[in-house]
């Protein structure tokens, strides 16, 4: 078995006879560094927080927080690792250490609590306070609308403190004492890194670079390729190959449900699934890109991705997650695929020295099966362009963020200067085997004006789309009644002046 080398709390070593799906979480409590806690094993709590340095630009180092639960820690070969005991300094002959700021306004203001899960908030609070778009608001009241948050997520969804803090960086983390308040305020004391700060100057370095990576046991090897093409040679040397990149998904089935894949393929350094570019009439956005990344990149060019970022699970998922991911994994109710169908999106498979466009429309052909072959994988997502002028996503769950959503609603329409519908494009999500357009309601819609007449008109057939199910999350007939309802909610959130003109 192949040696891997981590640097952990700024000590590089080497690890030998690290299994392929020994989770990080594992891997570094066997280190001693016990701060990370597993709480729910499904990246859902947020205990096992630990800082990665990710690349921010060709020159610079980002600290990102991740779930430890989830990714196997050979997936870590070359890279840097900051747990919660890594953040201060330690002790030494020349006196005590000294607590990292997050930590000290953790303690001063009673934010610990019993204790379990504050190595996780302190780590993710560390992101947070590192994040180079951070910056104070004039702002006395300690909130500001998502639309005046720089560089991450455009959501009304959002309370930011005086100093720029991003509470909803947490939104991952569970205090199990709910002790909510004194750790906002930890938050909200924070200032700006000082110039001394090793781990703020360490952001002004590269990222470490991706490693070749080979483990092998005798029943199961972890790759991470060189290359595209060699990763295409490794795709037929296993019945079952897992493609991973932030293993959110993954990592939640070897927990709960021990599996353990013969042979893994990391794909998330590969430079070619790591575009993202905007032309005239489409944005390509790479497959192995995590949501963060996307979000950052696109810098609010399309509304209606913006709607599902904070939706879409925690920060410290989307840190890891992909588009590819999401969509590889084949589920009616992962929350990407209804608005990708709403902006009819098409799926870029590559096979070695070939590819082919898909629409998503047409991409799955049953529960968790589509048209992708074995030996191809997901390189890219394209999203035409101009994008509709009316867009909204609407997520039913029984928690406002962090959930599983029961119904999954995307809805974009083109309405013109006389106010009729020109183009709808609706993508829905848990009511079907896979993600579906909602053609009946599609074709209702078009060429008709936007009035309230339309809309109900149309909600009555969006409630009967989809083959809708009683399950635990919700029965059919809710689901059903939550088709009908998101439409017109729909019809009163978005209407043209004319129509808010009329409908009064």
């Amino acid at each position: 078995m192949s040696e891997i080398r981590l640097t952990i709390n700024g000590h590089e070593r080497g690890f030998a006879g690290v299994n392929p799906h020994t989770r990080l979480l594992d891997f570094l409590r066997d280190q001693g560094l016990t701060g990370a806690k597993e709480g729910c094993a499904e990246g859902e709590c947020g205990a096992c927080a630990v800082l990665v340095a990710r690349p921010d630009g060709d020159d610079r180092t980002r600290w990102t927080s991740v779930n430890a639960c989830l990714p196997p820690a050979v997936a870590f070969d070359g890279q840097e690792v900051v747990t919660a005991e890594g953040l201060g300094t330690a002790p030494g002959p020349r006196g005590p250490g000294q607590l990292h700021p997050v930590q000290r306004e953790m303690a001063t203001r009673g934010g610990s609590q019993c204790g379990y899960c504050t190595p996780g908030f302190v780590c993710a609070m560390a992101a947070e306070y590192y994040r180079p778009e951070r910056t104070p608001s004039d702002d006395t009241h300690g909130e500001k609308s998502g639309t005046e948050v720089q560089g991450e997520e455009h959501s009304a969804a959002h309370e930011c403190g005086p100093n720029g803090f991003d509470l909803h960086s947490l939104s991952g983390n569970l205090c199990r004492c709910t002790g909510y308040r004194p750790i906002r305020d930890a938050a909200y004391a924070l200032g700006e890194p000082e110039e001394t700060d090793l781990l703020r100057r360490r952001q002004e370095q590269p990222a470490p670079k991706p490693s070749y990576t080979r483990i092998d046991t005798a029943t199961t090897r972890f790759v991470r390729p060189a290359t595209l093409d060699e990763l295409f040679n490794h795709l037929d040397e296993a019945s079952d190959v897992r493609l991973v990149a932030g293993a959110t998904d993954l990592g939640v089935e070897v927990n709960i449900r021990h599996v353990r894949p013969p042979l893994v393929l990391a794909v998330d350094r590969l430079d070619e699934l790591r575009t993202l570019n905007v032309s005239d009439d489409h944005i390509e956005i790479g497959a192995a890109l995590s949501l963060s990344e996307v979000e950052r990149g696109l810098a609010g060019r399309v509304p209606l991705l913006d709607q599902l970022f904070p939706q879409f699970a925690s920060r410290l998922i989307r840190n890891a997650a992909t588009f590819g991911g999401n969509l590889g994994t084949g589920s009616p109710i992962g929350d990407s695929a209804p608005v990708l169908l709403a902006l009819d999106t098409s799926v870029v498979l590559a096979s070695k020295g070939k590819e082919r466009e898909v629409p998503l429309a047409e991409y799955y052909t049953g529960y968790r099966e589509s048209v992708r072959r074995p030996d191809e994988i997901i390189r890219a997502l394209r999203i035409p362009l101009p994008l509709a002028n009316h867009a909204a996503f609407y997520k039913i769950a029984k928690r406002r963020f962090d959930d599983i959503s029961s119904v999954a609603v995307a809805i974009a329409i083109q309405i013109d200067d006389a106010a009729s519908i020109t183009s709808a494009r609706i993508g829905l999500g848990g009511v079907a085997a896979t993600p579906i357009r909602a053609r009946e309601v599609e074709e209702t819609l078009i060429g008709q004006p936007w009035t309230r007449e339309t809309a109900v008109n149309a909600a009555a057939v969006m409630a009967q789309q989809g083959t809708p199910i009683d399950d635990m999350r919700a029965s059919s007939r809710y689901r059903s009644a939550m088709l009908e309802q998101s439409l017109l909610k729909f019809w009163a959130q978005e209407q043209p002046a004319q129509a808010q003109e009329v409908s009064r």
